[in-house]
């Protein structure tokens, strides 16, 4: 396996097997081609055989300059239960620890119990919201009218 920084040129591969990837759930709207263009230097794909086995997309945050923001992660279905998506993270987290960052956040739908549970393990905690859905916490139209998310946050 491969691991490098995320191109430009990888955005149409990738954004075209997202909603695959999440069981038919239209994903690929949700990734941006500028996120391939503007944070290269804190996203990282995988790469086997030329196979893309997962991706990460993050940046620092602006406002908080102490913080920086994972916008996405995916695990191609053929590499699952490997590490993949740890070792992205991991890559990740020591991209910005060097520059100066202390905490990461992200968010997950609350339908979306492996990503859940995935943050869990990883050690990320959940920020408590406005209300609860199947004993999760979540902030209410985080992302829009009807958009609640789980809302991540770890310090590194």
């Amino acid at each position: 396996m491969n691991m490098r920084n995320i191109k430009e040129a990888d955005y149409p591969n990738i954004t075209s097997r997202l909603n695959e990837w999440w069981g038919g759930r239209e994903m690929s709207s949700l990734q941006p081609r500028l996120f391939f263009q503007h944070f290269n230097d804190t996203s990282f794909i995988m790469e086997s055989d030329k196979e893309t086995a997962g991706f990460i997309v993050g940046f620092l945050s602006q406002t908080e300059p102490n913080t920086a923001y994972v916008h996405f992660v995916g695990v191609n279905l053929n590499f699952r239960k490997q590490g993949i998506g740890k070792q992205l993270y991991d890559r990740f987290s020591s991209s910005v620890a060097a520059k100066g960052v202390r905490k990461i956040k992200c968010i997950t739908s609350p339908v979306n119990r492996n990503s859940i549970a995935f943050h869990s393990q990883l050690g990320f905690m959940i920020i408590p919201g406005d209300k609860e859905i199947d004993g999760i916490s979540v902030h209410s139209n985080y992302d829009g009218k009807n958009g609640d998310r789980v809302v991540f946050a770890k310090e590194i």
